[in-house]
């Protein structure tokens, strides 16, 4: 179990990284504009919802608290990366710098929307499990789709909110609504292999896995 649970943290990290170093790029996904982050972040919620119902609750904060540390290390390890002066004969640091221009604003965006997001995932999952035994799907997916709207709303308004004059509370909505409805179908979409997850993690054990 502990080496299982080994794995899935390493999943989570770089799921998380992931994100962070791919999600500059926005794409169109079912007429809406999003990040490509889409990828890999909404993976950190089923993880989350596995370990919860597999190890608890408190394993599942361990498992957010070492990926808002290891976010701030990849956060501190890029401005310091753009910081130090390029080599005379490297000539790719304008794309170099261009790639990894986040500004402070959006960093710290995605360092609260990940902090409050992941930790509420797991307290409305571990709320819903003490009412209901069964029906892990509802769980994982009423947690998921509260969770990932905070997520989104709180990095939209931190980010963006009012940095020109265009992007105002209206033009907040237009950008969260869209993004929130692919993370629903995303959670509907990964239901099965948070299934798969918990039956890889009780393969052997005396559990069944959850309804």
């Amino acid at each position: 179990m502990q080496k299982k649970l080994d794995i899935l943290l390493a999943l989570y990290i770089t799921a998380l990284v992931a994100s962070e170093l791919i999600g500059s790029k926005i794409t169109t996904i079912l007429g809406a504009n999003i990040s490509v982050g889409i990828i890999a972040f909404p993976i950190t919620f089923i993880i989350n919802d596995i370990v919860t119902e597999i190890a608890g609750k408190e394993r599942a904060r361990h498992f957010v608290r070492t990926g808002l540390g290891m976010l701030i290390l990849l956060f501190g390890a890029v401005l310091l990366a753009r910081a130090l002066p390029a080599a005379s004969f490297y000539t790719h640091n304008e794309a170099y710098e261009t790639v990894f221009a986040n500004s402070l604003r959006v960093i710290l965006a995605s360092l609260s929307a990940f902090i409050i997001s992941e930790l509420l995932d797991i307290a409305i999952f571990s709320k819903i499990r003490e009412r209901l035994k069964k029906y892990f799907w509802l769980r994982v997916n009423v947690s998921n789709i509260v969770s990932q709207f905070i997520d989104t709303t709180i990095f939209t308004f931190v980010a963006f909110y009012m940095v020109t004059s265009a992007y105002n509370f209206d033009k907040m909505v237009v950008l969260i609504l869209p993004y929130w409805g692919l993370k629903i179908l995303f959670s509907f979409v990964q239901t099965p292999l948070a299934y798969l997850g918990i039956f890889w993690l009780r393969r052997g054990e005396k559990e069944q896995t959850p309804t």
